[in-house]
């Protein structure tokens, strides 16, 4: 926010200078963007007037004007164009210092003595968005009022008499501090920060001995709290006087007329939004403050077409909207150079609701982003007042007496109760109650020191104020960060560990890398199309997805349930950019919902993989590898023939008892299509939390074996359909304690084995740990084995 430092010297008296009052205002929570100073090297620029100009005898372009600058006349030679006889001019005269360090010296121009320059705003070093528009080009013309002589303005210094000797600062105003949004609250901090103390505009209305007669009627007083309105009758609209307008520039806004101005320069001041209507445009007698009706529309002050819904609030009279609520007035009761009678308005408004409307319309004004921060109900009396003080002081119209004020529910102060002492625990220091209470009094806050306790009454327009750390912040910021006594951090040190959750993960990160699997990370919001590309059907828990209120768009809408799609993803950008081989996990969070409220967050492992060569056994062993590292023991491997993602005869359930802990096997050709891989893919998905709960880092080491051991080979034919797990369960329930050992080392399939079968070799080690085992012991073992695999599985020995 601009905040012309001469606005804000009429509510307190600032005894620095603007470098120092910005560095003191930073210090105490007002941050301080940036300061431009205005006229500062400005030297021996006057006002003159010209009294006649004569052509050039050698030059058409050039034109010899006298000037009177009140001490003296002298003649300046310019090439100027907009300038006429008894217009009044800024006049650099002999010795000049202009922005930038020109010097004026006098001269001749073509033959012709020259004793000076007349000056454009731009000579000035005055911004083009501080100039009125009309004056931008050429030579500055200075209008002037009839309170001064002619003989008081000529020879005033320039800086004087165009009000540019003095600096404008650029506040950074944070959104929860809208009471700052005005002069009078930038005048407030301003008072708190240099402990003087603050004088408020002096407000006093004339009032003509008619009664204003107009209803207000509030439909919804959630969305509007209070709405207030006074009549202004024998209107002129006309050019607002310079010192406003030059106040308006500065402050960033561009005159218009006396009455908008007017509204702008209290909105500005005060920090209320205003705004008046042409009464004569109003059918009836009463202003109707309603929701917009679904679909309603209404043309605004920018000749717009807005269409609106019954979520939206509206000024209307008892036939038509005449604007917005909050935002922007309506075209048809627009204030004209015709106009002749004035409904002025002072309302306050529900922030959420400007807020929401100005987001869905698309429509932003200093108004609404006022209201949409918070304006103070209170303040709606006194702003209303302030218009109509400056309405008569500027001859612009005659005020009504009275004013009509619907106010149902009144906002009251706010009570916070807090401790001295644990503030002073808080900040680190010492600062005395009464020191305290001095300092919030500063803010206008109301303060009762009760020994330890203080009592704070809020005042209304502090709406950031709600518990005991917004009174500390207040406390800390007056009193200045910077005295603050300064400590070494002093307490009981510990040790940071991580969580056997945390060292879990590591674990796995540790094996996958070291298994040459990369890993990847990718976001948890995604498209709920990711499931459907998996192939994963409708009636899945999969598809209850936790949906984000406030998505970036369609694909980033709904929290992930799995993996794998972001996986696909992955392997398929992996895969369209030539990358021969791909091998990654991530590790992450998945989110079932299983309310509105609370989803189950829940870890996962992903891992996936494509290669030359690679196959359901590489990511099987991979699987198998992690399992061993982590400890986890008893797990089955069953065929999945159900999976829809996976091929139905290349995909397996990894099974703990009545847990599985996680599916892995081949992506299915469908769901390859839907990605545009046209390789084999191989993905797993392991269940984070189950793999935990059945994992065991306890390693039982054994001495080594004192008897020696023996071997025995075993060459089975069986059936094609018979798994190797089959096998080696027969051999671990039969080993009767002996069989330390076995290994499959071949499986053939060939001419000299049968269709439909193939051939399974073993070795099996036995040994005892109480003695040698002789042959026959180890025979009889052996025995048993092959005649149970030959019964239950109809194996044969291989010749």
């Amino acid at each position: 926010m601009l905040a012309p430092l001469k606005w804000i010297r009429e509510y307190v008296d600032i005894d620095v200078d603007a470098k120092e009052f910005s560095d003191m205002m930073t210090m105490t929570g007002s941050k301080v963007e940036a300061v431009e100073y205005l006229g500062e090297e400005i030297k021996n620029v006057v006002v003159g007037k010209i009294l006649k100009i004569e052509a050039h005898p050698d030059a058409d372009k050039l034109i010899v004007c006298q000037v009177d600058i009140g001490s003296e006349h002298i003649q300046i030679v310019t090439g100027a164009k907009n300038v006429c006889e008894g217009d009044y001019i800024p006049v650099a005269t002999h010795g000049a210092i202009l922005p930038g360090g020109m010097n004026i010296k006098k001269g001749k121009l073509r033959g012709e003595v020259s004793q000076g320059m007349m000056c454009s705003s731009n000579e000035l070093g005055i911004p083009e968005s501080m100039i009125e528009e009309n004056k931008r080009d050429g030579i500055y013309i200075i209008d002037w009022e009839d309170k001064l002589s002619e003989e008081d303005i000529l020879g005033k210094d320039i800086r004087d008499f165009l009000d540019i000797n003095d600096a404008i600062v650029e506040f950074e105003i944070t959104s929860n501090r809208p009471d700052c949004l005005s002069m009078v609250g930038i005048a407030r901090e301003a008072a708190a920060t240099l402990k003087i103390d603050m004088k408020y505009p002096e407000i006093s209305v004339k009032e003509s001995d008619e009664n204003m007669k107009f209803g207000i009627k509030i439909e919804d007083a959630d969305l509007c709290p209070r709405y207030a309105a006074r009549i202004v009758k024998d209107v002129k609209v006309k050019a607002s006087p310079y010192w406003m307008q030059r106040r308006l520039i500065e402050a960033g806004m561009r005159p218009i007329n006396n009455i908008v101005d007017i509204t702008n320069y209290v909105m500005l001041e005060l920090g209320q939004p205003l705004h008046a209507f042409d009464l004569e445009k109003i059918e009836g007698e009463n202003i109707i403050v309603r929701r917009a009706k679904e679909g309603e529309t209404i043309v605004t002050l920018d000749d717009k077409e807005r269409k609106l819904d019954c979520e939206m609030l509206l000024i209307t009279d008892e036939k038509k909207s005449l604007a917005i609520a909050g935002i922007m007035g309506g075209a048809n009761s627009e204030v004209d150079c015709d106009t002749k009678t004035l409904l002025i308005e002072s309302a306050n408004f529900a922030k959420a609701g400007i807020r929401a409307t100005s987001k869905r319309i698309g429509l932003r004004s200093e108004a609404s982003s006022r209201f949409e921060k918070g304006v103070d109900p209170n303040l709606v009396e006194t702003a209303l007042n302030r218009v109509a003080q400056l309405i008569e002081q500027t001859g612009s119209g005659t005020i009504l007496r009275g004013y009509e004020d619907n106010y149902p529910n009144p906002v009251e102060s706010k009570n916070i109760e807090v401790s001295v002492d644990r503030i002073n625990k808080l900040l680190g220091d010492t600062i005395p109650g009464e020191e305290m209470a001095k300092m919030l009094k500063s803010l206008e806050f109301e303060c009762t020191l009760n020994s330890d306790e203080l009592s704070i009454k809020v005042p209304t327009f502090r709406l950031d104020m709600e518990h005991e750390a917004d009174v500390l912040e207040e406390v800390a910021r007056i009193y200045g960060y910077d005295n603050i006594s300064s400590h070494m951090i002093h307490g009981i040190t510990t040790m940071g560990l991580k969580t056997i959750g945390q060292l879990f993960e590591d674990s796995i990160k540790d094996m996958l890398t070291g298994a040459g699997v990369n890993e990847i990370l990718t976001y948890s919001f995604v498209s709920p199309k990711g499931v459907k590309k998996i192939n994963i059907g409708e009636t899945s828990i999969k598809n209850n997805f936790m949906k984000l209120l406030n998505p970036l768009g369609e694909e980033t809408s709904v929290m992930r349930t799995t993996l794998i799609p972001n996986m696909m993803e992955v392997i398929s950008t992996n895969n369209s950019k030539k990358v021969e081989r791909f091998a990654g996990f991530e590790l992450g969070n998945t989110f079932m919902a299983v309310n509105e409220i609370i989803p189950i967050e829940k870890k996962a492992v992903c891992i996936g993989l494509y290669e030359e060569g690679a196959d359901f056994f590489t990511l099987k062993g991979i699987v198998e590898a992690l399992f061993e590292k982590l400890g986890i023991k008893g797990c089955e491997i069953i065929p999945e023939k159900n999976h829809t993602t996976f091929h139905s005869g290349r995909c397996a359930n990894i099974v703990n008892g009545s847990y599985t802990l996680g599916t892995f096997g081949e992506i299915h050709p469908d769901v390859l299509e839907n990605y545009d891989i046209k390789r084999r893919v191989y993905v797993a998905e392991l269940d984070f939390e189950l793999m935990l709960t059945f994992a065991r880092d306890m390693k039982i080491y054994k001495p080594l074996p004192k008897y020696p051991a023996m071997s025995r080979d075993i060459a089975l034919v069986v059936k094609e359909e018979v798994f190797v797990k089959q096998i080696e369960d027969i051999i671990r329930d039969n080993s009767q304690g002996l069989v330390e050992s076995f290994k499959l080392f071949d499986v053939y399939r060939g001419e000299q084995v049968e269709s439909g079968h193939k051939s399974v070799a073993y070795s099996l080690t036995y040994r005892s740990e109480e003695k040698t085992l002789t042959d026959e012991e180890v025979e009889k073992v052996h025995s048993v084995i092959v005649e149970k695999l030959e019964s239950q599985l109809e194996a044969k020995l291989r010749d």
